[in-house]
């Protein structure tokens, strides 16, 4: 094994493969990888018994233009189809969003959630996208403080503060040029669908079926673009719409603005359950004396820039709402963050790669803001409300980006196969104007809409039927529906 396949950063990828074989063209010709298959490491879950997974290593090159140059090596991840031969249908990849997060063991997670007939008939894939978990992870150090805690305010008023934040985010670009080199540009979501195509190829497959939810939308979108006559049966959840990543970063960021409201006036509904107040004035009155409490005097470490990631996270989740409900009483009644606090600390090994990934996928993959309009746009959303939500604009960074791309990724085009795509009514973090921009890029595909619902992720995660058997008909006996389906949600919950 030489140095380079033992590299787990593409820094390290790199110094280590210098004086490998010189780059080359792409050739057709080009034999397809070898991928053995053992045991996982001990960060991937097992899944019920019967079942087992298995892990893998794929070779890659870095730079697929230069295919016998630098290689990288994809962890994989695989549980078998449980059903008999006759039923299996082959393999399904799965993506569970990003950019950033790693695909191991969410193969394993989202398998046991997938209607019976599904695991009957697929072999389900999991894979750490190039970049993220174990397959040569991107490394951008400190990302200009992001991970200080408690970090300055992330809504900056007045030119002293909006000067400030577009220097944290040349700090940040700088950081990711410097932690992962050369490699910068080799993360693109291009890229990662021609590493999809060579696992395909390494498991003997003429196609491939993919379930991939939020960016792995994205991801799909790109394959097919790619690779249409190796698209199978393939399911985008939770679409990402497919305009620029600053462009989708703003739409986001008004459709958080407009669930914030809902959950104004949600948790006034419930008075008595959060004491905040009985109308949605009230509660936003208690919020932003929360904010503005946090910004003046930070609780060990928790801030502002915490309360604020807390919020968009809680967001994007209806089950999530009371909890958020509730830290922010407890905050205003006796100073406890607890309960705004992630399960998992954002300065873990694992977020500090997702954060990374997320910056460098989202830089590469098309050209950036200039930061004059990062400027501008700051100023717009401060008039559509004081206190905006900006945890998601993470190509703001791209203004500053070194290795710019000229074109963006290509998503969808008139050779892909009818491809089912799914979406919640009042998603906040893909909001549903996305599943209907791209569906145009997708002649033949057929949108599923749950209505009524405010959530991110539906398919096997709702557990809505009308949703998860237009699914399942769709990936196991490949019945396109005639026209878009319409299916009723659940509502707001019951605290």
């Amino acid at each position: 094994m030489t140095p380079a396949l033992r590299c787990r950063s593409l820094l390290c990828a790199l110094l280590a493969t210098a004086a490998m074989t010189p780059a080359t063209p792409v050739h057709a010709t080009t034999p397809p990888p070898s991928l053995r298959f053992g045991a996982c490491p001990d960060s991937v879950p097992a899944p019920p018994a019967p079942d087992r997974v298995e892990c893998g290593r794929l070779s890659v090159p870095l730079d697929w233009a230069h295919p016998h140059g630098r290689h990288i090596r994809i962890a994989v991840s695989r549980i078998r189809a449980s059903g008999p031969p006759e039923e299996r249908r082959g393999i399904l990849l799965v993506n569970p969003g990003g950019p950033g997060g790693p695909g191991v063991p969410y193969a394993v997670t989202k398998r046991a959630r997938l209607p019976e007939s599904v695991r009957r008939s697929y072999d389900v894939i999991g894979f750490d996208p190039r970049g993220t978990g174990q397959s040569a992870l991107a490394d951008c150090g400190p990302m200009g403080g992001l991970f200080a805690g408690p970090g300055p305010d992330p809504v900056p008023a007045g030119p002293r503060a909006e000067r400030a934040y577009l220097t944290s985010l040349k700090r940040l670009a700088k950081d990711c040029a410097t932690g992962i080199g050369d490699a910068l540009p080799q993360l693109s979501t291009t890229w990662t669908a021609r590493d999809m195509d060579a696992l395909r190829a390494a498991l003997g497959e003429q196609r491939i079926g993919f379930l991939g939810v939020s960016y792995g939308s994205y991801l799909g979108a790109a394959y097919a673009a790619q690779f249409p006559r190796h698209v199978g049966r393939m399911v985008l959840d939770s679409v990402v719409g497919p305009w620029d990543w600053y462009d989708f970063d703003l739409r986001q960021s008004r459709a958080l603005l407009r669930q914030r409201e809902v959950f104004f006036a949600w948790t006034a509904r419930h008075a008595a359950r959060f004491g905040l107040g009985t109308g949605a004035g009230r509660v936003r009155a208690a919020y932003q004396s929360a904010r503005d409490s946090l910004a003046t005097h930070p609780v060990n470490g928790f801030g502002p820039a915490e309360f604020d990631r807390a919020v968009y996270r809680a967001l994007g989740r209806t089950e999530r709402w009371a909890a958020l409900a509730s830290g922010i009483h407890a905050y205003l009644r006796d100073g406890s963050t607890e309960l705004l606090r992630p399960d998992t600390p954002f300065d873990g090994a694992a977020s500090r790669t997702y954060e990374s990934a997320n910056r460098a996928v989202k830089c590469a993959d098309g050209p950036g803001p200039t930061p004059r309009r990062v400027t501008a746009d700051l100023r717009r959303m401060r008039r559509l409300d004081p206190r905006p939500i900006l945890t998601g604009m993470e190509a703001a960074a791209c203004a500053y980006w070194h290795h710019t791309p000229a074109h963006r990724t290509r998503l969808g085009g008139p050779d892909a196969p009818p491809i089912l795509l799914i979406a919640s009514e009042h998603d906040p973090v893909t909001p549903l104007a996305g599943a209907r921009q791209l569906q145009r890029h997708l002649p033949g595909s057929r949108l599923v809409t749950l209505h009524n619902d405010y959530s991110h992720g539906v398919f096997a995660s709702r557990g809505n039927a009308c949703v998860d058997g237009a699914a399942a008909s769709y990936l196991v006996d490949g019945t396109v529906p005639a026209a878009d389906v319409e299916c009723a949600g659940p509502g707001l919950p019951t605290p």
